[in-house]
């Protein structure tokens, strides 16, 4: 089997990217090691900044994100039992944020490549990617029972941290930057209309919490638990007081309770791979970044570097130059290290650490004041936010 692009990896970057280069006239081919059902009902992101909602829809893939998904025109913080309101489009001219499970724009997407695409293979397990370093890469993998071998011009790898993209570029070759970090989130799904019609994120004495949703009708909250919890530890009853706890304000807001129908436990860590291209390799979200959830990143950074891989191959395709493809690794890296210290900062403004003293106490509640009350604060976490400039 023969292509311009192997695409290892059907999540949302993969199936982006082949749609990308299907407008662009290039040919690809997508691996995916899993089945379409598990695919599609794999629980991820929820946030779609506003450079993704645009990609989206400039790749016809919009329409029923348009019609089902819930714009956000800000956030709210909440500490010391105060809330406070960031206005999205007031603070960076017009723009918003789209929630919009990624489960849902996989399903979208599919259904575009199977419709209009190249070939999207479900079921096939990349092996390995070899001679990563030549002009004609080959990924070997596994499909119906038998090993075949998918000739490409560049290969992109999207399968996540734990593929076999990353392993074909050499230790020597790469520096890895991480951190890991002593809690994690505790996430529900319940099936009560949210409490609020905005994202709410919450920084208390007892940890971190975050009120979000999927739906009008499905609410997902999310308790910073210590690392290595686990979810089935926690009871229902439990969950909903702690929440409680953690939202309260002096207004007398309160938080309504509804049936629990899933639990799980979410590590937080970053974590970042240099260079993200190896010869005519590619990397291309979680196979080269990690970011703790706090800032909502992690799907729209993957979305950011297939753009600009799309864009790249493009202008080589038009033009013959392949200066855009080369300066890849450091294009994306530069949004990528300013989403990573943008998830770090709202990591740390929120979550209390397990040794946490006095004065760092202090220390984060001045921090969320200064946002509160200066412009110029706020605005910077807005535009954060809402999302970084693709390439």
């Amino acid at each position: 089997m023969r292509t311009t692009v192997g695409i290892i990896g059907a999540g949302p970057a993969g199936l982006l990217l082949a749609r990308l280069l299907h407008g662009a006239g290039i040919d690809s081919v997508v691996l995916e090691s899993r089945d379409r059902a598990y695919v599609e009902r794999r629980q991820r992101a929820g946030i779609l900044e506003q450079g993704t909602v645009d990609v989206l829809r400039a790749a016809g893939a919009g329409e029923r994100m348009d019609r089902e998904g819930l714009r956000h025109d800000g956030i709210e913080l909440r500490f010391d039992r105060k809330r406070h309101r960031v206005d999205f489009p007031a603070l960076t001219g017009g723009r918003s944020v789209m929630v919009y499970a990624q489960t849902e724009v996989c399903k979208d997407l599919i259904a575009l490549q199977l419709e209009e695409g190249g070939p999207l293979l479900f079921e096939a397990e990349a092996l390995a990617v070899e001679g990563a370093d030549t002009d004609r890469p080959r990924v070997r993998f596994r499909h119906e029972g038998a090993e075949d071998v998918l000739e490409c011009d560049y290969v992109v790898g999207c399968d996540g941290f734990w593929g076999v993209a990353r392993k074909a570029i050499p230790a020597e070759a790469t520096r890895v930057f991480e951190r890991t970090y002593p809690f994690g989130w505790l996430g529900v799904l319940a099936d009560v209309p949210p409490s609020h019609d905005e994202l709410v994120y919450a920084r208390h004495d007892r940890g971190f919490a975050l009120l979000s949703m999927r739906s009008p009708s499905v609410s997902r909250l999310y308790l910073q638990v210590p690392e290595g919890t686990d979810a089935e530890a926690w009871g229902d009853e439990e969950i909903w007081a702690e929440l409680e706890r953690r939202f309260e304000t002096a207004d007398g807001w309160t938080l309504e309770r509804g049936p629990i129908t899933q639990k799980s436990v979410t590590p937080m860590r970053s974590f970042v791979h240099e260079p993200m291209r190896y010869g005519r390799l590619f990397l291309a979200g979680d196979a080269a970044h990690i970011v703790p959830p706090t800032g909502a990143k992690g799907l729209n950074l993957a979305v950011g570097d297939v753009v600009t891989f799309a864009r790249a191959l493009a202008h080589e395709r038009r033009t013959g130059s392949a200066d855009l493809l080369d300066a890849y690794s450091a294009t994306c890296l530069g949004r990528v290290w300013q989403a990573e210290r943008f998830s770090y900062d709202m990591t740390t403004l929120l979550h209390r650490a397990p040794d946490a003293t006095p004065f760092e106490d202090r220390l984060q509640l001045a921090r969320l004041e200064r946002i509160a009350a200066s412009r110029a604060a706020e605005t910077d976490l807005a535009e954060a936010y809402t999302g970084f400039p693709f390439g």
